[in-house]
Parts: structure tokens; C-alpha cells; sequence
């Protein structure tokens, strides 16, 4: 499986990468091997604006595009301006093809000074994320400056990595399914093959919610 985490924070080094490489630890803690690819959106920052300026990505903000829309899960960590997500976090964003990231697991997180700022989950990243028809985890995880050490973050963290790490493995067996009975169907010949309905039944998100609280 391959987790690719996309930090934007600003500075070097900064609470916004600090919460995500959290974030991605807990998620492949105890699970099967994955590989995981953090792409520092501040490094592409003159990449971005070339490309929303001329049309043609760099070679390295190429390669970070690539890397995002084929992974099979997603952490997303952006530090809070005005009340929203950053600018260049949603310059990255506005990159990818609009089709690419339906169906893939995500888990959104953020950054701030103060806890006041914490619904921007909720009213900014969520929203964004449901457009792109990202599956989106149903703990976000926000950490204000006063959270660091604090009792909650901890739990937050390890919540909200579960139901990601839940979602990318039952995907990728899905996969593995699909790829089997097809398998499985052509040896047996074109008398014998499987019930491709049953192996490509698409799962309702309503019932991928209930099997994270079930989890």
C-alpha cells in the first residue's frame, strides 16, 4: 500500500509537518507494510505558480501530483489562515484533475494558534474533499498551539489513523478480490465464471461508516 501525506506548512520546522508525520505513524503502526511519500507543498510554491500561470507543471511538482493521485490513502495537513486553509494548500489542490481523487481514503488534519479555529474542518477542508468525492475519515484532527502535550491530541491522532488505516486496507483487499475472481474466471473458462456483480458490488459510504464504528 502506498500513504502519501501532503504538508503545508510554511516554515522549517513547523507544527503543521510535525502533525502530519504523527498522523502517518499511528496510521502504519501494526499494519502491513507501507510506503509512505510526504509531499512538502512549500517546496513546490514557484512550481504552483508557474503552473497556474503557464499550464505546464515542473518536474518535481509532476512527480508530487502523480504521487497524490495514486496513492491508495491520503493525509491532507494544512496550517490555518483567515479562518480557511492556506493558499497554497489550495493551489495544489485546484492542480489535480477533478476526477482523480474519487473514491480514494483521506484523512484531513490542521494547525493553528488558537482552538477557536478548529471548525475549519468542518467548514472548509470537509467541504472541499466531499467536492473532489474523496472518502473522507470521520475524525478530523485539528491541534492548536495550547494542544501540544495536552491530553486529547494523543487520542485524536490514534482515532482518526484507525479509520484510515480501516479504509486503506479494505480497499486494497477489495482489489485483491476483483483481481483474483478474475482470475479465478478465466481458468475456469467463460461456463464457470464468477458472479462479477457480487466481485465489483460498489460498498455505499453509509455502510464504510458503519463498519469504522463498528472497528
Amino acid at each position: 500500500m502506498k500513504l502519501v501525506v501532503v504538508s503545508a506548512g510554511l516554515s522549517v520546522p513547523s507544527s503543521t509537518r510535525l502533525l502530519a508525520d504523527r498522523l502517518a505513524a499511528a496510521t502504519t503502526a501494526g499494519h502491513t507494510p507501507v510506503d509512505v511519500q510526504v509531499v512538502e507543498v512549500r517546496e513546490l510554491a514557484v512550481e504552483i505558480a508557474h503552473h497556474l500561470t503557464n499550464g505546464f507543471p515542473g518536474r518535481a511538482l509532476s512527480a508530487a501530483l502523480d504521487a497524490v493521485t495514486g496513492a491508495d490513502g491520503l493525509i491532507v495537513v494544512t496550517p490555518v489562515f483567515a479562518a480557511s486553509y492556506s493558499g497554497l494548500f489550495k493551489s495544489f489542490f485546484d492542480l489535480i484533475d477533478p476526477e482523480a481523487l474519487t473514491g480514494k481514503p483521506m484523512l484531513i488534519a490542521a494547525t493553528g494558534g488558537t482552538a477557536r479555529h478548529s471548525l475549519v474542518l468542518e467548514h472548509a477542508l470537509r467541504p472541499l474533499f466531499a467536492y473532489l468525492r474523496a472518502v473522507v475519515v470521520p475524525t478530523a484532527v485539528y491541534a492548536a498551539s495550547e494542544d501540544w502535550g495536552a491530553p486529547g491530541l494523543a487520542e485524536r491522532i490514534d482515532r482518526a489513523a484507525a479509520e484510515l488505516a480501516t479504509l486503506m486496507t479494505g480497499l486494497t483487499r477489495s482489489d485483491a478480490a476483483i483481481g483474483s475472481n478474475a482470475v479465478t474466471g478465466r481458468e475456469a473458462g467463460a461456463g464457470s465464471a464468477p458472479d462479477t456483480a457480487d466481485a465489483l458490488r460498489v460498498v455505499p459510504f453509509e455502510e464504510q461508516l458503519a463498519r469504522l464504528g463498528a472497528a
